[in-house]
């Protein structure tokens, strides 16, 4: 690596970066200690605070190692619009030792496919207005989802707001699905806690697919530790 830019480098200012060896999650954990009261996320006015955060996504995490089965190292599929509920539920899945494969929420049923079958996740993390594309791959046979915990945008909007907010953000939830999939509220409220956090720096992280303009989309692959950096 080229070193002339040193030169310029202010004096005081280290030329190295140390990365912490932690998880990514250890962050959330010691913002919620440092800050509790503070706001993490605010949507549409609705101010989420680092220690409800940290709450809803051990709740969530609980589920899905609990319920779903999630393991250390298991993809869980993010597929779902800018949302408190898209922050949450990345951690929710990190909180559980497991890998975030975030969706493009333009992919309709049939390109949505081929992420269930080339990560091999069998939960998804979906909101109601993509739940359709979801639908014909759960329980459906091979290469399917076996759970799916589906978020409403309007669950989050709770203080009152002058903003414009658009018509499938202020969208009623819906309380009933078939078999194997259940609402981001239900789920929870059961309130389960997940254990303990068994993965470190070089275990995976994230693996965001590319666009697929030269055949199918491909996954990069990103640990905590690259992730942090």
């Amino acid at each position: 690596m080229s070193t002339r830019h040193f030169a310029f480098w202010p004096k005081r200012l280290q030329q190295t970066l140390t990365l912490p060896q932690t998880s990514l999650y250890h962050n959330v954990e010691v913002s919620a200690k440092r800050y509790p009261n503070r706001p993490f996320i605010l949507f549409y006015d609705t101010p989420i605070s680092y220690r409800e955060f940290q709450e809803q996504t051990e709740f969530l995490a609980g589920y899905l190692k609990t319920v779903c089965k999630v393991k250390k190292g298991d993809r869980v599929l993010l597929y779902m619009q800018n949302s408190p509920q898209f922050i949450l539920g990345y951690y929710a899945i990190l909180r559980a030792n497991a890998v975030v494969i975030p969706v493009n929420p333009m992919n309709q049923s049939d390109e949505f496919k081929h992420y269930i079958k080339d990560s091999g996740a069998t939960t998804v993390l979906v909101s109601h207005e993509l739940f359709e594309n979801v639908k014909p791959h759960l329980n459906s046979g091979k290469d399917t989802l076996s759970h799916a915990v589906v978020a409403c945008y309007s669950d989050y909007l709770i203080q009152p707001t002058d903003l414009k907010i658009p018509d499938y953000v202020s969208a009623s939830r819906e309380d009933r699905f078939e078999d194997g999939a259940i609402t981001w509220n239900d789920a929870l409220k059961q309130k389960i806690q997940p254990g303990p956090i068994t993965v470190g720096p070089d275990d995976l992280c994230v693996m965001p697919y590319t666009s697929g303009t030269t055949g199918h989309p491909k996954a990069c692959m990103h640990t905590h530790r690259s992730v942090m950096a």
